[in-house]
């Protein structure tokens, strides 16, 4: 059974820092992506970054680009999420998610891939 469980969200001010974790255990095959979404109160859930697990390759939405970045622990079967210079525009729920099976890393942009999700972590940054 697999499971992903994110930890890391909290209140912090305009400009700081938060590092998002997300712990998957269950997963067997490598070749999969791994993705940080949000949803903001009375908005759509929009992507935020996505990794894929076997190559290390990433994609970043525009909003976050220069700010945000996505990397994993193996190991560790963690990915985080380090949110750097974080804007009030950025408070949401967080969630972690997997989309299993991905052979190309290209396909990680694609939303509907991902099935597997967390229970999410409430992000707030005030100005």
């Amino acid at each position: 059974q697999v499971q992903l469980v994110e930890s890391g969200g909290g209140s912090v001010q305009a400009g700081g820092s938060l590092r998002l974790s997300c712990a998957a255990s269950g997963y067997t095959n490598i070749n999969r992506c791994m993705g940080w979404f949000r949803q903001a109160p009375g908005k759509e859930r929009e992507e935020v970054a996505q990794l894929h697990s076997a190559g290390g390759h990433t994609y970043y939405a525009d909003s976050v680009k220069g700010r945000f970045t996505i990397s994993q622990d193996n190991a560790k079967n963690t990915v985080y999420l380090q949110m750097n210079s974080l804007k009030p525009e950025d408070t949401a729920m967080y969630y972690c998610a997997a989309a299993r099976g991905v052979y190309w890393p290209g396909n990680c942009i694609d939303p509907q891939r991902y099935g597997d999700w967390g229970q999410g972590t409430q992000v707030t940054v005030s100005s």
